[in-house]
């Protein structure tokens, strides 16, 4: 079947309108926000209704046509890169917010959804969703499933997959299913099987979402501190005191100039880092709490204490560090967003590290970190007008991910593999545990179309850009 021939096929499946195949059309999926990868794909499916998504997924398996499902496109490490040859299914569409049930506490979601429209949905029955990513307000819940999201308040919340009860999805072989489906369901966690898979097993159809209540008080304080390493110090500090925070959040200086000037956060002058420690629960507990954490912050000598007297203050904290990754754009032509864990009581050593590391490569790294669950998040700028800057910030890219299993951590804490960083999965694995996985994957897709090359060192990688990426050139992912 040629290209066309396939593409005409598909379209003759759905009604008028749902397939897209001109090329100023598909431009706006040659990538996601790791935009070094590009490729054109065959055509983009733009679906409407879950059987119409069941009806590509099908004739994709009967055709041999693999296919990239997407979202927003927001992911950061080339996840919703699509294939040359292939469909990419775009999800927007379905988002219709199904059930909301307060007695419950759930919610019923169609994959397009954005992570901020089911808090909105819920906010009437004083319930809220919690995982809340950066990109949150316009991320959608099938790309959080697929990745894990986590967000500013994992560290007492959890990932996405903690807040998964159920979930439907056509798998790549075109079979549909039902995972989970309630709080007290028993068997095996194919739910959180499935949440992190990185589109390898299918396409998510519909998604139960645990939701809520809001907390009765919150705190919320802003801390500045004179080095980068005394602010990762002050973390494990915190830790350590036995609190357990709704969020602690580290920017550094560069991270911080970027905030002021996109956003105008007020942050405190001066500083080469700030702590946002953002406490929650009962209005006794956190009283309790804030005094507590008062005293810890006070032994490492910040240069400011801060708190948020209001909800408008609140907000304002958090517009600084949630327009950080974007607000970097204004300090920088280009940046690479990278995304790595150390283990809390190695933050402040990780932190000078990659300061050391940053100035042998002469490139700035602005620190902005999820630091509760020691999940890094260091910008890489660098110009891509100059020769040799695009190499040398994926080799520092590189060197970070190394520091962070030398340390006994992972390369990836909720931005995912994806094609960046599959080539590292191997120094963080060992064979038996990727042919695992492997096996895993052939068990949901035994011909490798739903989003080939990615994740698993095996397989093409989906490469269609013009000229060779510093990947390549370096051999650490081929087009063969």
């Amino acid at each position: 079947m040629g290209e066309r021939s396939a593409a005409s096929r598909l379209a003759e499946l759905l009604p008028p309108g749902r397939l897209l195949e001109r090329p100023a059309e598909l431009a706006a999926y040659e990538s996601d926000g790791l935009t070094v990868f590009r490729t054109r794909p065959l055509a983009v499916v733009v679906p409407r209704t879950r059987d119409e998504v069941i009806t590509v997924v099908r004739a994709c398996r009967e055709w041999r046509i693999p296919f990239v499902a997407r979202g927003s496109g927001t992911s950061l490490c080339g996840g919703a890169l699509p294939v040359a040859d292939g469909v990419v299914i775009a999800l927007n569409r379905l988002d219709r917010i199904l059930t909301v049930d307060p007695d419950e506490r759930i919610a019923v979601v169609e994959p397009g959804v954005v992570n901020t429209a089911v808090s909105a949905a819920a906010a009437p029955h004083g319930l809220y969703y919690a995982p809340d990513p950066s990109s949150q307000s316009v991320c959608t819940i099938g790309g959080n499933v697929a990745f894990n999201s986590g967000g500013a308040h994992c560290l007492r919340h959890g990932m996405t997959a903690n807040h998964v009860l159920g979930i439907e999805a056509v798998l790549a072989t075109g079979e549909v299913v039902r995972f989970g489906g309630g709080r007290d369901h028993a068997g095996p966690d194919w739910c959180g099987l499935f949440t992190g898979h990185e589109g390898l097993f299918g396409v998510a159809l519909e998604v139960t979402l645990q939701l809520l209540p809001r907390p009765e008080s919150l705190a919320t304080l802003l801390v500045g501190y004179a080095t980068l390493e005394e602010a990762g110090d002050a973390v494990a500090a915190v830790i350590a005191g036995g609190l357990l925070p709704g969020a602690i959040e580290i920017m550094d200086a560069l991270a911080i100039r970027a905030a002021q000037a996109a956003v105008h956060a007020d942050y405190p002058a001066g500083c080469e880092a700030v702590l946002i420690v953002e406490l929650e629960g009962p209005r006794e507990a956190v009283a309790a709490d804030r005094a507590r954490l008062e005293a810890i912050l006070a032994t490492g000598r910040p240069v400011a204490v801060r708190a948020a007297r209001d909800a408008d203050e609140r907000l304002a904290i958090w517009k600084g560090r949630k327009s950080a990754f974007s607000a970097v754009g204004r300090l920088s032509p280009d940046f690479i967003v990278q995304d790595g864990v150390v283990p809390r009581c190695r933050l402040g050593e990780a932190l000078r590290r990659i300061d050391g590391m940053s100035q042998e490569a002469g490139l700035r790294v602005a620190n902005v970190f999820h630091a509760g669950d020691g999940n890094l998040h260091p910008l890489i700028l660098f110009d891509g007008r100059r020769e040799g800057d695009l190499e040398r910030a994926e080799a520092l890219a590189g060197r970070i991910l190394r520091m962070c299993i030398e340390m006994g951590g992972s390369i990836t804490g909720e931005h995912g593999v994806g094609v960046e960083k599959k080539a590292y999965l191997p120094e963080m694995f060992g064979p038996d545990e990727i042919d695992c996985m492997e096996r895993i994957r052939a068990a949901f897709d035994p011909l490798g179309l739903s989003n080939p090359g990615k994740m698993l060192p095996g397989g093409a990688p989906a490469l269609a850009h013009v000229g060779l990426h510093p990947l390549e050139r370096a051999g650490v992912v081929s087009r063969e």
